[in-house]
């Protein structure tokens, strides 16, 4: 693919990506149902998890500047197995969200214009049983007309993103300036109903905390900087600035749009499902900023699905190189430089999604397979630096590769102290010294873990360009924030993440694993027949 990006067209992707219609519900819900007042510090710390996991990301993507993301990075640590069960469950994630967000396109944009009910734009279809009954003949054109911009240029369609997002941060700065000026610093304290708790932080902690989790949600999307790295110009400099800068833009305009709305209403006052255009809607003379924000969220919609299709595209055709999905999905066109098929089947499968199944555009939207990955990638960059070494097969120390058991069983150790704090978080009664003697235990012995294996484990090799600072602690923290926030999701998210990677198994036993052999059959005789040729010769 052709190298055309720097790193104000990856900053722009990853503004996309995240910068998306998610804020918009998810900051009324953490907000109005856990922390309050509080979600500007719920906020913080999503954006610290997000950026832990970016840096990780980051090492893998300089060293390794290919297409592929994630599922490139496990592939060259833990095998090709990992690799694909971890890139299976990302891509469906990919295609049920882009869904999902293509169908609240509609009731966004029917906002902006003042259409109150989204059907009004959808077709009822009797015969089809409920959540399969509303086509969506809107949601499925965004879709087409998304495919076909990112298979004509991943330049162009980086233009067409900058251009989309630099509106919509306009927009979202609106949101900000009009929440400042229209709120009152007494709604951070007060609550509207003097029976509620009061307070900046009225649910404590806790609260603050789970509203982190809940709105993690809308910092997925930077991981698909990483998956444009055979795309850039100068990977060392650019991705770094692109995914860092991204996540602490995005972090910054976040806090400042959750500190605006919490000035707006009190927090049990603000509408869970809508709570900036909430606000404004029936306010005397302040009607039209609802339409505005409206406007604004159909905006962060295109943005969003434009760069996510463009990540899911080059995860599918780097899997296709393999060799264990077809051959026929890792085809770049010769005069665009993208990958067409990839992109095409990715397009159409979301579009048959998005007509009829009805999907709630966030928090029931499921995130495991995504945390997972981010979880997996922290575990990765740990495992590569102390054991496979910068090319997968070689170290500094010399030709002998070190025993990969330390490393394995320090990793072992971090993710069952990182659970068991966060089970003794969910399941310990509030309030009590055993909940607190057993979270300090649990902290403890993961501090102490880390240091022993800082200690005792050397440094297979050093990254030549750019590697994670503060190793292994950084990606130790990364692995601790995602295992407590893949806690706090629900059980349909892991009945579902589940049922996805069973199936992801069965094809990777049934095809994948015969199809990766043959295609290594098949290079290694083309490689012998070519050896024999220059020896005739």
């Amino acid at each position: 693919m052709a190298r055309a990006l720097r790193w104000p067209d990856l900053v722009g992707l990853g503004l996309g990506g995240m910068v998306g219609a998610g804020v918009v519900v998810t900051t009324g819900r953490a907000t109005r149902l856990h922390a309050g007042p509080g979600v500007v510090v719920s906020y913080a710390i999503a954006g610290l998890c997000a950026l832990l996991s970016a840096f990780c990301y980051t090492e893998f993507a300089v060293d390794m500047p290919v297409a592929g993301g994630a599922f490139s990075y496990l592939r060259v640590t833990f095998g090709e197995f990992a690799a694909f069960l971890t890139g299976a469950n990302l891509i469906m994630e990919y295609v049920f969200s882009n869904a999902a967000v293509a169908r609240s396109f509609t009731a966004y944009m029917g906002t902006a214009v003042g259409v109150d009910a989204p059907s009004k734009w959808r077709i009822a279809v009797p015969g089809l049983p409920n959540g399969f009954n509303q086509v969506d003949l809107v949601a499925v054109g965004v879709i087409l007309l998304i495919s076909v911009c990112i298979c004509y240029s991943t330049k162009e369609s980086s233009k067409v993103n900058m251009v989309l997002t630099a509106v919509h941060v306009a927009f979202i700065l609106f949101i900000i300036v009009m929440g400042f000026w229209r709120g009152d610093a007494r709604n951070l304290t007060h609550p509207a109903d003097p029976a509620h708790p009061g307070g900046f932080f009225p649910n404590g902690v806790g609260g603050v905390f789970s509203g982190a989790a809940m709105v993690y949600l809308s910092y997925i999307g930077y991981d698909a900087v990483s998956t444009m790295a055979e795309e850039v110009e100068r990977p060392a400099r650019d991705i770094p600035i692109g995914v860092s800068g991204s996540v602490i833009i995005v972090t910054v305009l976040y806090c400042l749009m959750a500190a605006s709305m919490s000035m707006l209403l009190p927090y049990d006052a603000i509408d869970t499902e809508a709570p900036f255009s909430g606000a404004f809607r029936g306010s005397d003379g302040w009607g039209w900023v609802s339409n505005v924000i409206g406007a604004g969220a159909s905006l962060g919609i295109l943005t969003s699905l434009m760069v996510a299709m463009l990540g899911q595209a080059r995860y599918l055709c780097v899997i296709g190189r393999s060799g264990v999905m077809p051959a026929w999905l890792a085809k770049v066109h010769p005069k665009t430089a993208t990958p067409v098929n990839a992109s095409a089947f990715l397009g159409l499968l979301t579009a048959a999604l998005a007509l009829f199944t009805e999907l709630d555009i966030l928090l029931n939207l499921v995130c495991i397979g995504t945390l997972f990955v981010f979880y997996m990638v922290s575990n990765a960059v740990v495992y590569r630096r102390y054991v496979v070494g910068p090319t997968g097969s070689s170290t500094e120390s010399g030709d002998r590769q070190p025993s990969a058991w330390p490393t394995l069983a320090f990793l072992l150790a971090f993710s069952l102290i990182a659970l068991s704090f966060t089970l003794v978080w969910k399941l310990a009664p509030e309030g009590g010294r055993t909940r607190v003697g057993l979270l300090s235990a649990c902290g403890a012995a993961a501090v102490a873990t880390v240091g022993a294996f800082q200690a005792l484990v050397p440094q297979a090799h050093t990254p030549e360009l750019w590697g994670v600072p503060g190793m292994p602690w950084v990606p130790a923290a990364s692995v601790f924030l995602n295992v407590f926030l893949l806690g706090s999701l629900d059980r349909p998210s892991y009945v579902r993440f589940g049922f996805f990677s069973a199936a992801a198994v069965l094809v990777y036993v049934l095809y994948s694993v015969h199809a990766s052999y043959d295609a290594e059959e098949s290079a290694t005789l083309d490689g012998a027949k070519v050896q024999d040729e220059a020896c005739r010769v």
